[in-house]
């Protein structure tokens, strides 16, 4: 597993206080996909090389696990947009702002 995926995967692991296994399976799952969506947006030259894009990819860690984290939270209620009950309202922030900063490499031709 690529390290910063365990790095983001083990902070959030301990702020959330998760120790049950069906948990943990969905936060490295929604670390992993976060990883690979910020990857995407990044889209690296084939020329780069593992170790480039992998330094590339620590400045985006608070990118990674916000994203993680806002999915994570999601889990069972993807696609609502408020909820109102009698114990109060809840209302989520843009998951695009979770991607606020990170922005395609281009190469001049």
């Amino acid at each position: 597993m690529d390290k910063l995926i365990e790095e983001i995967y083990e902070d959030l692991k301990i702020e959330l206080g998760i120790s049950e296994e069906s948990d943990l399976s969905i936060l490295i799952s929604k670390v992993k996909n976060a990883y690979r969506e910020v990857k995407r947006e990044r889209n690296y030259p084939n020329s780069y090389d593992d170790e480039t894009v992998e330094n590339d990819m620590e400045k985006y860690y608070s990118n990674i696990r916000r994203l993680a984290l806002y999915d994570y939270n999601q889990y069972g209620v993807e696609g609502e947009i408020s909820h109102n009950d009698n114990t109060g309202t809840r209302t989520w922030a843009s998951r695009e702002k979770c991607l606020e900063g990170v922005v395609a490499i281009c190469t001049l031709i």
